[in-house]
């Protein structure tokens, strides 16, 4: 498996554009286009809130009914959610300009919305966009990356990556972009990843490696703990690798499933530590669990914490703090088993051995806890199974952020 420059257009056979189609914000893009020269076979992975932006609902309508798909176009700014029969039917609208202008079929065509609730799409200046997008797509890098920039809200970076690995005599390559800052809380993940591939690829294999994968990558991953109604993973594979067919559980799939993983991680850990005001990436690693689950839930709680967060951005190692998360988790575990520690790039320390405080140096800890990326280790010594939860610290700046986000 190998790292490859770009995103969504890394993959053969894909386009990518952007637009500038003023929408909400001005001065800059908020459209972007990701285009298949060749029909693809789709899968998707959805938030579970009850509350479901209109985007969301059409495209697991899409990826539900098996239908290709050539066409992905995404706009932020407008979330179009709790728009009722008017902002769904302006997800017909997109498909059926989409069509229009890219040659496309409608029934196929996927959408992506991200930013405030409650505000109807301008719908107009929506079609101009697409309009300027088709004209303008290509394969290149750099207009997968202008589409990965455009589809940003309070993001302050864009997110993308791309692998290639070898499937028998042909190379296949994943590509992906993200965006994230604030309402993370993904449970399928305001968060949208969309992932292209030329692997050949059975649909059934696609869902379910896709399904399975956002378990241990967007689904543990927290900023806030607001679970979005627009979370949405798309992954879309057009076959132009012309690999012999990847199916379920093969070592193909493994394969695959591997690469795919990179790529959701990364992704993953970009959007949580592009967390609205923060200032580092907090993870949370849970090992010595007799379960997966049990080592999922205390990682999840941990991260989750707002005093931990808190602690983290003040560069405290208010250890107590963790050890209560893991507490009311619901997860069952012997507190005067755990030990604890902090990791970073200026070092390694043991905070706590045994569910007690060890003698260590708090000039030290604060050293640790002061760089962009910090760990913490929390070993409960009751079996080989661990988790990993990602997250970031809790800074004036989300206030800051959320306080006026709709002005």
């Amino acid at each position: 498996m190998v790292i490859v420059k770009g995103g969504v257009t890394a993959a053969k056979g894909f386009e990518a554009a952007s637009a500038g189609a003023g929408i909400k914000y001005q001065g800059r893009t908020d459209m972007a286009l990701i285009y298949s020269k060749k029909p693809c076979r789709t899968a998707g992975t959805f938030t579970t809130n009850v509350v479901k932006a209109a985007p969301v609902k059409w495209d697991r309508s899409v990826v539900e009914s098996g239908v290709k798909s050539q066409a992905v176009i995404i706009n932020s700014g407008i979330a179009n959610a709790c728009t009722g029969e008017e902002g769904y039917g302006y997800c017909k609208e997109t498909a059926a300009a989409a069509e229009k202008a890219l040659g496309v079929e409608a029934e196929g065509v996927l959408v992506g919305s991200t930013g405030v609730i409650g505000m109807q799409l301008p719908i107009d200046k929506l079609k101009n966009g697409i309009r300027e997008m088709a004209e303008n797509k290509n394969a290149s890098l750099e207009n997968g990356t202008s589409a990965a920039k455009a589809i940003m809200t309070t993001d302050t970076f864009h997110k993308e990556i791309a692998v290639s690995i070898q499937v028998g005599d042909k190379t296949v390559t994943i590509g992906g972009m993200a965006k994230g800052s604030g309402m993370i809380h993904p449970n399928m993940c305001t968060m949208l990843s969309f992932i292209t591939t030329d692997a050949v690829i059975s649909k059934k294999a696609l869902q379910k490696v896709l399904s399975e994968d956002i378990e241990d990558t967007y689904n543990m991953i927290s900023v806030d703990g607001d679970t979005s109604t627009n979370d949405t993973v798309l992954l879309l594979a057009n076959g132009m690798a012309e690999n012999e067919k990847i199916k379920y559980k093969t070592k193909e799939y493994e394969k695959f499933a591997e690469a795919l993983h990179l790529v959701n991680e990364y992704l993953a850990k970009k959007i949580a530590g592009d967390g609205e005001g923060a200032t580092a990436l907090f993870e949370v690693k849970v090992i010595g669990a007799s379960t997966k689950r049990q080592a999922k839930i205390l990682a999840k709680s941990i991260v989750c914490s707002n005093l931990t967060k808190t602690a983290i951005a003040g560069h405290d190692a208010n250890w107590g703090r963790i050890l209560c998360a893991m507490g009311y988790s619901g997860a069952q575990f012997d507190p005067e088993k755990v030990d604890l520690s902090f990791e970073s790039k200026a070092g390694k320390i043991q905070i706590i051995e045994n569910g007690r405080a060890v003698n260590y140096s708090e000039e030290k800890a604060t050293e640790i806890l002061s760089q962009p990326e910090v760990a913490a280790i929390a070993d409960i010594k009751e079996g080989t199974e661990s988790a990993t939860a990602w997250g970031c610290d809790l800074t004036h700046g989300y206030i800051d952020i959320n306080a006026d986000y709709r002005s």
